[in-house]
């Protein structure tokens, strides 16, 4: 059983994927609209998300491209175009399988399957440890030396990403794509981040502890040293 978000404009296309997958037991919630999508992904993350393109108020592509900013949710890609190289432009942004309609409800159910199998197998550890910082991947809670850091979802993203590569310097190209699921972007946005973390760290730029910029290259979080 699984969560399912189903994004699709046409009413009865909409109430049969609802109806075929709620009879598979899963938990099925829809919204007709791109911007309905993304206030469902916000308010309570699904765990796969079944996305229509022809959406009435933008292109799934665009769809697509806004849920990465917000949330790593496996998406698959429901629609009626055939079209390989978009099809492989939307794998290329993020999609996490596609699907042509028409297709059988038996069809969508092992592709879910088999998505949702792949989402829980390249899932991170559950906690990490880099000196006095622990942060919960599970709970998205971060400390220092004990004390709650309060942190922004994107904060969190950040920092749990740059903990993973402890030690390693992460390029500022993979941090917007991987972070942020960008393939291009402005660095002021990073810096920003960057700053807003290091306050909530109790380090500068100028004095960092754990983050430390590489000019030119990108960032490496590391523990203290003794």
């Amino acid at each position: 059983m699984a969560s399912v978000l189903v994004v699709e404009d046409d009413a009865d296309v909409r109430s049969a994927l609802m109806r075929e997958l709620g009879a598979r037991s899963h938990v099925v919630r829809s919204a007709g609209t791109a911007m309905d999508a993304l206030r469902e992904v916000t308010r309570e993350p699904p765990d796969v998300v079944i996305l229509d393109l022809g959406l009435p108020d933008l292109d799934g592509a665009e769809v697509l491209k806004m849920l990465r900013g917000v949330s790593d949710v496996p998406v698959v890609i429901a629609t009626a175009r055939d079209d390989e190289p978009e099809i492989v432009r939307l794998l290329h942004a993020g999609a996490d399988d596609y699907l042509v309609k028409p297709f059988s409800a038996e069809h969508l159910n092992a592709r879910l399957a088999a998505v949702l199998r792949r989402s829980a197998r390249s899932g991170p550890a559950a906690e990490l440890t880099v000196g006095g910082l622990h942060i919960d991947l599970d709970r998205r809670e971060a400390s220092l030396d004990g004390a709650g850091l309060g942190l922004t979802r994107r904060e969190f993203d950040l920092l749990a990403y740059l903990a993973a590569r402890s030690g390693r310097v992460v390029a500022r190209r993979e941090l917007l794509a991987e972070v942020w699921r960008q393939a291009y972007g402005d660095d002021q946005t990073i810096d920003v981040h960057l700053s807003w973390l290091r306050r909530k760290l109790g380090e500068t730029a100028a004095a960092p502890r754990y983050l430390h910029t590489v000019r030119g290259v990108g960032v490496r979080l590391a523990a203290p040293e003794a």
